[in-house]
Protein backbone atom coordinates (compact mmCIF):
# COMPACT_ATOMS: atom_id res chain seq x y z
CA UNK A 1 0.00 0.00 0.00
CA UNK A 2 1.47 3.32 -1.08
CA UNK A 3 1.13 6.22 1.36
CA UNK A 4 2.14 9.87 1.08
CA UNK A 5 4.49 11.54 3.57
CA UNK A 6 1.53 13.27 5.24
CA UNK A 7 -0.38 9.99 5.57
CA UNK A 8 2.68 8.32 7.08
CA UNK A 9 3.00 11.22 9.51
CA UNK A 10 -0.66 10.89 10.52
CA UNK A 11 -0.27 7.16 11.20
CA UNK A 12 2.90 7.70 13.24
CA UNK A 13 1.29 10.46 15.32
CA UNK A 14 -1.72 8.28 16.09
CA UNK A 15 0.53 5.38 17.03
CA UNK A 16 2.63 7.59 19.32
CA UNK A 17 -0.37 8.45 21.53
CA UNK A 18 -1.40 6.05 24.26
CA UNK A 19 -5.01 5.56 23.19
CA UNK A 20 -4.29 6.04 19.44
CA UNK A 21 -6.43 9.23 19.35
CA UNK A 22 -5.30 12.48 17.73
CA UNK A 23 -7.10 15.78 17.25
CA UNK A 24 -7.02 17.08 13.72
CA UNK A 25 -5.58 20.43 14.78
CA UNK A 26 -2.38 18.81 16.08
CA UNK A 27 -1.56 17.51 12.60
CA UNK A 28 -0.72 21.04 11.40
CA UNK A 29 2.75 20.60 12.89
CA UNK A 30 3.68 18.54 9.80
CA UNK A 31 4.07 21.79 7.87
CA UNK A 32 6.08 23.76 10.46
CA UNK A 33 9.50 22.90 9.03
CA UNK A 34 8.49 22.92 5.37
CA UNK A 35 9.83 25.70 3.17
CA UNK A 36 6.92 25.59 0.73
CA UNK A 37 3.55 25.42 2.47
CA UNK A 38 0.24 24.82 0.70
CA UNK A 39 -2.36 27.56 0.67
CA UNK A 40 -5.00 25.49 2.43
CA UNK A 41 -3.33 23.22 5.00
CA UNK A 42 -6.58 22.00 6.57
CA UNK A 43 -7.90 20.93 3.17
CA UNK A 44 -4.80 18.82 2.49
CA UNK A 45 -4.95 17.21 5.94
CA UNK A 46 -8.67 16.47 5.54
CA UNK A 47 -8.12 14.91 2.13
CA UNK A 48 -5.35 12.67 3.51
CA UNK A 49 -7.56 11.66 6.45
CA UNK A 50 -10.41 10.81 4.07
CA UNK A 51 -8.10 8.61 2.00
CA UNK A 52 -6.90 6.80 5.15
CA UNK A 53 -10.52 6.24 6.20
CA UNK A 54 -11.29 4.72 2.80
CA UNK A 55 -8.30 2.37 3.24
CA UNK A 56 -9.69 1.36 6.69
CA UNK A 57 -6.54 2.49 8.52
CA UNK A 58 -8.24 5.09 10.74
CA UNK A 59 -11.70 6.03 11.99
CA UNK A 60 -12.87 9.63 12.06
CA UNK A 61 -15.03 11.21 14.77
CA UNK A 62 -16.78 14.52 14.33
CA UNK A 63 -20.01 16.29 13.45
CA UNK A 64 -22.29 15.69 10.51
CA UNK A 65 -24.29 18.41 8.83
CA UNK A 66 -26.75 17.95 6.01
CA UNK A 67 -23.98 18.48 3.47
CA UNK A 68 -20.72 17.05 4.85
CA UNK A 69 -18.78 15.58 7.76
CA UNK A 70 -16.50 17.73 9.91
CA UNK A 71 -13.81 15.43 11.29
CA UNK A 72 -12.42 16.57 14.63
CA UNK A 73 -10.62 13.52 15.99
CA UNK A 74 -9.17 10.36 14.44
CA UNK A 75 -8.32 6.95 15.86
CA UNK A 76 -6.29 4.03 14.50
CA UNK A 77 -7.95 0.75 13.63
CA UNK A 78 -6.25 -2.63 14.06
CA UNK A 79 -5.17 -2.56 10.42
CA UNK A 80 -3.82 0.97 10.94
CA UNK A 81 -1.81 -0.10 14.00
CA UNK A 82 -0.19 -2.85 11.96
CA UNK A 83 0.62 -0.45 9.12
CA UNK A 84 2.11 2.12 11.50
CA UNK A 85 4.26 -0.54 13.17
CA UNK A 86 5.58 -1.45 9.73
CA UNK A 87 6.31 2.23 9.00
CA UNK A 88 8.22 2.73 12.23
CA UNK A 89 10.24 -0.40 11.58
CA UNK A 90 11.38 0.80 8.16
CA UNK A 91 14.51 2.86 7.80
CA UNK A 92 13.79 6.55 7.30
CA UNK A 93 15.14 8.53 4.37
CA UNK A 94 17.83 11.12 4.97
CA UNK A 95 17.38 14.60 3.53
CA UNK A 96 20.35 14.40 1.18
CA UNK A 97 20.74 17.06 -1.45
Amino acid sequence: MKLSFLQKYILKECFANNNFNVHKSTLKSFYHNKKIKPKNIIHDITRSIDNLIVKDLIVGFGKKTSHKWYIQKIQLTAKGRKASRDLIGKQQKLPLT
